[in-house]
């Protein structure tokens, strides 16, 4: 019979996540593998990797919620908002909630500082970008409103946001809290919204 800690799926899912990140931080990514994290949360490494394909995703976990927040702000934005005006609002939103995928989450300084001292998960990162890039390009393909190249909007929106999170993560590190970071991360924000805005009226 399997064991009981291997049922549930997303309650597995999430257990096998805290555990591995815990590790992971406390020792290094690289200092640890599938097989210790699978013996920690009491499961088998084949239910690890049936929920995580890739040992770096044991860390980086978000990035489902990441794709869904990207199809809803242009799926389920109000009528006659631009997708632009719907993706910043979002921005901003996780801001506000210290969300995990704004870059501020209070205790994130491990976290960054584990996947600066990686090139796996670096490497990972720059994965993932893409992944988001073609799952944002996907939804205004679907999105008769949406009239611009969805290719290079893609393109641009991910990798702004990406370089505001990896300025973002660097100061948090050199200030040691990301309290003192919020307000010059909203000002990139808002930065980085304006210049594609501009871009778009004038393209």
């Amino acid at each position: 019979m399997p064991r009981t800690s291997e049922r549930g799926g997303p309650l597995t899912r999430r257990k096998i996540s805290d555990v591995a990140t815990r590790m992971f931080l406390d020792r290094g990514f690289d200092e640890v593998t599938v097989a210790q994290v699978a013996k920690e949360a009491g499961v088998s490494s084949v239910t690890v990797f049936k929920h995580f394909p890739r040992k770096e995703d044991l860390l980086f976990d978000r990035v489902e919620d990441a794709v869904a927040i990207l199809r809803s702000a242009v799926r389920d934005r109000g009528a006659g908002v631009p997708v632009l005006t719907s993706l910043r609002d979002v921005a901003f939103r996780l801001v506000d909630e210290r969300h995990a995928l704004s870059g501020i989450k209070e205790g994130s300084i491990p976290f960054y500082r584990t996947v600066a001292g990686s090139p796996v998960l670096i490497a990972r990162l720059r994965e993932i970008a893409a992944e988001l890039v073609q799952a944002l390009r996907d939804a205004l393909d679907a999105d008769p409103e949406f009239s611009a190249d969805a290719a290079l909007f893609a393109a641009l929106v991910i990798a702004g946001y990406s370089t505001i999170l990896t300025a973002t993560a660097q100061q948090v590190i050199a200030e040691g809290s990301p309290d003192p970071v919020v307000e010059d991360h909203r000002r990139r924000l808002g930065r980085l919204f304006d210049a594609l805005q501009d871009g778009l009226e004038h393209s």
